[in-house]
């Protein structure tokens, strides 16, 4: 069984997971893929997953055999357990809970030579309407006040199988991430009443110079202050503090704006190894409250282009070489 374990310092919570030790690794140490013919993601290989969650299917084709366009597994060596309880309790002076979530792989297409990027809007489109599915079901579980949807794309960005997919977590607790931006945005609003994330797409848009895509309904900026180079983060234009709440219509939206995000990177830096993470509002959480009139839900781009050494890890400052503005620029220029 996982344990959850809380630094007692800045209240961290660590996932102690020896399942995860047990993976198979799919790339060698320095990043090369190891081509040995067999991914349990390809259609035909259904028996090498666990049963599918559910799926998106050609019409009469029966659950975990081909003829699928999407789907949704446990993953079968999951950071967490969902069987069983919280159990919290104090271990001496330290804090700890069982290592009770959810951990599953949406496979976002029976096609190995694939990418998310090379799918038709209407297939990406599947996959954000996935995310929201299955965060609403989780919702209802008591235990989980969180689910963190991400896709590692590329080995270095550390996806241990190169067929594309990505994965949600339902955690018993908010991330510390999460919580600094919610704690942010109170701050902002206890002064202004207003959503900061709202003034900044306000600010972004009437500037501009940040600016690297929109559409009506979502706009893709690189952040004032990036970690990263080509940092890019995507809003909904709305006040909206829920992903799992939105009509088909939005997720048809994102989907076009994070194709045309996903197009210019792959253009611009030549198929750059990256990560996205979806960040929404909490649920189930006693400590967070309400927060829908200050909380804006995004997704995260980062492509991975450098690497994170002592300085950062050690000082909590990163050290970009790439100002946002030039690479908005640069992004916003490239031709599709």
């Amino acid at each position: 069984m996982p344990e959850l374990r809380k630094d007692p310092i800045i209240d961290r919570w660590v996932i102690i997971s020896t399942e995860r030790g047990k993976r198979p690794m799919t790339f060698e140490e320095k990043g090369e893929e190891k081509h040995d013919g067999f991914c349990p993601f390809d259609s035909g290989n259904e028996d090498k997953t666990p049963r599918e969650i559910t799926a998106i299917r050609e019409s009469g084709a029966a659950p975990n055999t081909p003829g699928w366009q999407l789907r949704v597994v446990p993953n079968k060596f999951p950071a967490l357990m969902v069987e069983g309880e919280l159990n919290r309790r104090g271990d001496g002076m330290y804090d700890k809970m069982n290592g009770i979530g959810a951990h599953e792989v949406i496979i976002e297409t029976p096609d190995h030579s694939m990418t998310l990027s090379d799918l038709p809007l209407s297939r990406i489109t599947d996959v954000m309407v996935a995310y929201r599915d299955r965060m609403a079901d989780l919702k209802k579980d008591r235990r989980f006040r969180f689910v963190m949807v991400f896709k590692n794309h590329g080995s270095i960005a550390g996806a241990s199988l190169p067929h594309t997919h990505s994965q949600l977590i339902a955690l018993p607790e908010v991330p510390i991430a999460v919580l600094e931006e919610i704690e942010g945005a109170q701050r902002f609003y206890a002064y202004k009443e207003r959503c900061i994330f709202c003034d900044i797409i306000s600010e972004e848009l009437s500037v501009r110079t940040r600016l690297v895509c929109e559409n009506p309904k979502f706009v893709a900026v690189a952040p004032y202050a990036p970690r990263f180079p080509f940092e890019t983060w995507i809003f909904p234009k709305a006040h909206l503090p829920r992903y799992e709440e939105g009509p088909r219509e939005v997720y048809e939206s994102l989907a076009h704006i994070l194709s045309e995000l996903l197009l210019r990177l792959n253009k611009a830096l030549r198929n750059p190894p990256y990560n996205y993470i979806l960040h929404t509002s909490p649920f189930n959480d006693p400590h967070s409250g309400d927060i829908s009139h200050l909380y804006h839900w995004h997704i995260e781009v980062m492509p991975r282009l450098t690497k994170v050494a002592g300085f950062e890890w050690g000082s909590g400052f990163y050290i970009n070489p790439t100002p946002p503005e030039e690479a908005a620029q640069f992004l916003r220029e490239v031709e599709l």
